[in-house]
């Protein structure tokens, strides 16, 4: 390649280029990081959605054993 004489628009257009190669690869390193806790918070909150539903059921199961003894003592009792 012959030499050129450096031109100053050529000169920030390279530097300008060489800028944005710089933050093509952050950007790129920053969502892989995003992604990756992207993923471990839908884990996170799979985990508790199970963990609640368990509680959930039991609290139902609960309330109907209390249902069904309030209606058993009180038709034992003569009462409605």
């Amino acid at each position: 390649m012959s030499e050129e004489p450096e031109n100053f628009t050529l000169a920030l257009l390279r530097k300008l280029d060489a800028k944005m190669d710089g933050l093509r690869e952050e950007l790129r390193s920053e969502t892989a990081e995003v992604k990756s806790e992207v993923r471990s918070l839908r884990a996170d909150v799979a985990s508790d959605m199970m963990t609640l539903e368990k509680r959930l059921s039991d609290q139902i199961v609960g309330l109907r054993r209390a249902v069904m003894e309030y209606h058993s003592s009180a038709i034992g009792h003569g009462c409605c």
